[in-house]
């Protein structure tokens, strides 16, 4: 495949969105691993703005890029034990 169609981007909007929507901090406060849960968090979110924005300007190729980047920094919290995803294999790549 060759182009990113308007049907597979929606697909990964909906992946992500529902991966933010279920995941939570699983740190507790006041430490320094919190910190790196909300800065990843944060990360995502801003990394799915941008892809809103981009699909917006109808730039298919970076909105596919930044909603990938996305999903990588909630994939990357989820095997580092930042996120609490409850075994969620099908919105995250877990270990076993």
């Amino acid at each position: 495949m060759r182009e990113i169609t308007e049907e597979r981007l929606k697909k990964y909007f909906e992946v992500t969105s529902s991966a933010l929507k279920e995941l939570e901090i699983s740190v507790p406060e006041d430490t320094h691993l919190r910190d790196i849960a909300e800065d990843f968090l944060s990360m995502a979110k801003n990394y799915f703005r941008d892809a809103e924005y981009f699909y917006e300007k109808g730039d298919y190729v970076n909105a596919f890029g930044a909603i990938n980047y996305a999903h990588g920094w909630l994939d990357a919290g989820a095997r580092m034990g930042l996120f609490d995803v409850k075994g969620n294999h099908n919105l995250f790549t877990l270990l076993h």
